[in-house]
């Protein structure tokens, strides 16, 4: 196995961990009237994740290296609609049904790093992403409040639209820009977007600042690893491995928030992990080559 494909894997799977807790808590932080609003909690997140950046890019200087100037921009504008609506979900519906409408974004985004990208996906990780998201919906679907649909639910769909094209502006980037560059075009988009929508009173309660900053982190830990991960991986394959964010949220959601889990979604947990171990050793074709063998990757910049 390709060395810069196994670090990008364990990058994903450390990604949706941290993505999966960071919805948790930023449920926590805007659940009630005492809470931040969707865009105050988007506005700080990409605060914190602008000034980690800073700091980063002070303490190794040559790091901040934009190449593709216009699709940076594209990506931050993206990227940061994508974060606000999510939010916005987030504010209105359960944690678990946001993570899970957001999280139809591979299929969006599979459909245009064809036509975008020239990738092929093959029919073994077709199949796979079909196996992990039956495992998906019956983690947080069935073991959940009846999926209905409304605002909440037609804004979460709309986010996982815009992050179908954040990923795939992303998967682009990657061959000129590195990660903690592309990241910090990331947050000034996402600055852009959500501080009009932020005035009015904020919270004052420790505990909400507490959560609101313990997002900002997870969010700059979870995107600096993803957006690595995408320049060794096919945007197919990436999004794979990104199913795994709805599952590890309703984990955390079990762990922090007391939820029960059911044999169905214990049945899904299981149908998750078939899924991905599958189309990682099956879901690869070679420029010109056939499905199931090892795919050849150009070296991609470091970060």
């Amino acid at each position: 196995m390709n060395a810069s494909k196994r670090a990008a894997r364990w990058q994903l799977f450390a990604s949706g961990i941290s993505f999966g807790l960071m919805a948790v808590l930023a449920r926590l932080a805007s659940r009630d009237a005492s809470g931040f609003t969707a865009p105050q909690l988007t506005a700080m997140r990409f605060a914190e994740g602008a000034v980690l950046s800073l700091a980063l890019f002070w303490a190794r200087p040559g790091i901040f290296r934009p190449v593709r100037r216009r699709l940076l921009v594209v990506r931050g504008a993206l990227g940061g609609l994508a974060v606000l609506t999510y939010f916005v979900a987030l504010a209105r519906i359960p944690a678990g049904e946001a993570t899970l409408l957001n999280n139809t974004f591979p299929v969006a985004a599979t459909a245009l790093s064809i036509y975008t990208l020239g990738e092929r996906p093959t029919l073994h990780l077709a199949l796979a992403l079909a196996v992990v998201s039956a495992g998906v919906y019956l983690v947080v679907g069935p073991g959940s409040p009846a999926l209905g649909f409304g605002v909440g639910q037609a804004v979460a769909l709309v986010s996982a639209v815009l992050a179908a094209g954040a990923v795939t502006s992303i998967r682009a980037l990657r061959a000129t820009d590195n990660a903690p560059t592309i990241f910090f075009a990331f947050c000034l988009g996402g600055l852009a977007v959500s501080v009009p929508f932020s005035i009015g009173a904020w919270p004052s309660g420790r505990v909400a600042w507490s959560l609101a900053a313990a997002v900002g982190v997870l969010s700059f830990v979870a995107q600096i690893l993803m957006t690595h991960a995408y320049g060794a991986l096919t945007i197919a394959e990436a999004a794979l491995w990104q199913q795994l964010t709805p599952l590890a949220s309703y984990a955390w959601a079990l762990a922090l928030l007391g939820e029960r889990l059911t044999w169905l979604a214990a049945v899904g947990v299981l149908l998750g992990a078939l899924g991905v171990a599958y189309g990682t050793v099956l879901g690869h074709r070679p420029a010109g080559g056939r499905p199931g063998t090892t795919e050849v990757v150009e070296p991609v910049e470091p970060a």
